[in-house]
């Protein structure tokens, strides 16, 4: 399939809109907005354009099924000094959110945390959760959301309760404190690579590449994976396609396609990697 380019610190008190109390309320699975299989696609980040919400900005970026999920939606959202996201709320799906800009209080079965840019944060199934922006600017996040079948087989119960060994608990990860591995291109930090109540294996990492370097030539992988562009200018190719993709930028690939990267920066450029592996996931290309 031909990839499709689109141009596409804690505060003890909070303020009355952030500290407003509700009783969780379940989220209800809605099916994808566009029925059509997502390909391999690249997003530039000025192609997102902002709508306008109650609480700041909301830009949309895939709501569809992929060729081994049911469906797979990101969007960004900007959140406004003193708002919280929506009200404590759960939902089977596991999700994710990558905190880009600004400084946020996370709350997860009613435990808060603080989180700033650079953090990964994960909602295991059905665990309650919301944020709120705590500081003096808007606040900016992908918000990520794979789909498994299993979404709709798994225990209604929070995971904290249900405490399944071996599964990745709701978590909250400074990315940027992890330890750097070095690279032959530049280094890669570990952030995540652990089995969930709905994926058979998530993996999430950093890479770095230096100015001028690149990856393999021909990089595939069975699972559904989606990056985002965290510095730097990278190029990105996919069957014949290529694209210069700046931060903020993102890109899905379909199990098995093939691609390569290259920073053609003056600096260092990262992009994080979200990959999901689910039953329905094909065996994994030869080495």
């Amino acid at each position: 399939m031909k990839p499709h380019f689109r141009s596409v610190a804690l505060l003890s008190v909070l303020l009355p809109l952030v500290s407003r109390s509700a009783e969780p309320v379940p989220v209800a699975y809605a099916p994808p907005a566009d029925a059509t299989p997502l390909g391999t696609t690249f997003v530039d980040w000025d192609s997102l354009t902002p709508r306008v919400t109650p609480i700041g900005l909301y830009r949309a970026v895939f709501d569809a099924p992929t060729p081994t999920l049911e469906k797979f939606e990101v969007h960004v959202t900007t959140l406004n000094p003193g708002r919280i996201s929506h009200p404590p709320h759960h939902h089977p799906w596991e999700e994710m959110l990558l905190i880009i800009d600004g400084n946020v209080e996370v709350s997860i079965n009613g435990q808060k945390h603080p989180a700033g840019p650079g953090s990964l944060i994960f909602f295991a199934s059905n665990d309650v959760h919301n944020l709120a922006n705590v500081g003096d600017r808007p606040a900016t996040y992908y918000v990520i959301n794979f789909y498994t079948d299993l979404v709709h087989t798994v225990a209604k119960q929070a995971a904290a309760t249900q405490a399944v060994p071996g599964k990745l608990p709701s978590s909250v990860i400074d990315c940027d404190r992890l330890p750097a591995s070095p690279t032959k291109t530049g280094f890669r930090r570990k952030v995540v690579d652990s089995s969930t109540l709905t994926f058979v294996r998530l993996e999430n990492h950093i890479t770095t590449l230096n100015a001028g370097e690149g990856t393999l030539p021909d990089i595939k992988d069975a699972g559904d994976e989606f990056f985002i562009v965290r510095s730097g200018v990278i190029e990105a190719k996919a069957n014949g396609v290529t694209c210069r993709l700046k931060a903020g930028s993102c890109f899905y690939f379909a199990p098995n396609e093939g691609r390569a990267f290259k920073n053609i920066g003056a600096g260092p450029a990262s992009y994080q990697v979200f990959k999901v592996v689910s039953d329905k996931s094909p065996p994994e290309p030869p080495a």
